[in-house]
C-alpha cells in the first residue's frame, strides 16, 4: 500500500491501524513457524506498512508539537 491512503487518516485512525497491523504481523509469525503461511511477501508489505504508519504519525505529532510551541 502506498503512502497516501495513511495520509487521510487522522492520529486515531492510525493508531488502529498500526494496532490492528502489528496483530496481523504477529499472527503471520507463528504462521511461518508452524508452515501454515505461503504468502511470504505480505510480511514485508505489512513491516513497510508499519513504518509508513510509524513515520506519518510521528511527523504529525512533531507538527503538532511546534505549532503548540510556537502559541
Amino acid at each position: 500500500m502506498s503512502v497516501s491512503p495513511f495520509r487521510d487518516l487522522t492520529l486515531d485512525q492510525l493508531d488502529d491501524k498500526l494496532a490492528e497491523l502489528k496483530r496481523e504481523q504477529f499472527n503471520m509469525r507463528f504462521q511461518t513457524a508452524s508452515g501454515q503461511f505461503e504468502n511470504t511477501a505480505r510480511i514485508r508489505q505489512v513491516r513497510r506498512d508499519i513504518a509508513r504508519i510509524k513515520t506519518i504519525s510521528r511527523e504529525r505529532r512533531v507538527a503538532m508539537h511546534r505549532e503548540c510551541g510556537n502559541k
